[in-house]
């Protein structure tokens, strides 16, 4: 049996397990971009041919697909936990200052502390904030001007 035939099959064996093994696609254009290869190598076409197929399959599909499927597969993403506040918004229930290590909020039902992303701005108690990001275990926050 010919090298090539059995390196093509063997790379396209790895890249289809590690497109198993991960959560996201991560190989599946260079699965299919060696099985191409294998295919021409059974044919018996040259290795240079063998290899710019491989190049050229792997490279066409990602640019056309990838786009497609990361919006597919990210749309389906549910944000969970503590990822799920961003978002959020909650009234202060203390002073909130980069400054003083002050602020606290309750969101979700859960006291949290929290900081404002500008930290040379104080949000004061009683004043409707979202939740921009978080940073540890502190909430990053911004005010919410009311309509």
């Amino acid at each position: 049996m010919d090298t090539y035939i059995v390196f093509w099959l063997a790379a396209t064996v790895v890249f289809v397990l590690v497109e198993l093994m991960t959560v996201g696609l991560t190989s599946i254009w260079f699965a299919a971009g060696s099985f191409v290869a294998f295919i021409i190598a059974l044919l018996g076409g040259n290795v240079v041919v063998q290899g710019i197929a491989f190049i050229l399959v792997s490279v066409v599909l990602l640019a056309l697909t990838k786009p497609w499927a990361g919006k597919y597969i990210n749309s389906r993403t549910v944000k969970t936990n503590v990822d799920s506040l961003v978002g959020e918004r909650a009234v202060l229930t203390e002073d909130a200052d980069s400054m003083k290590q002050t602020g606290k909020a309750v969101v979700n039902g859960q006291e949290w502390t929290v900081r404002p992303q500008d930290e040379t701005q104080v949000i004061r108690k009683g004043e409707l904030i979202e939740v921009v990001k978080i940073s540890g275990v502190k909430l990053i926050v911004k005010r919410v001007k009311e309509a």
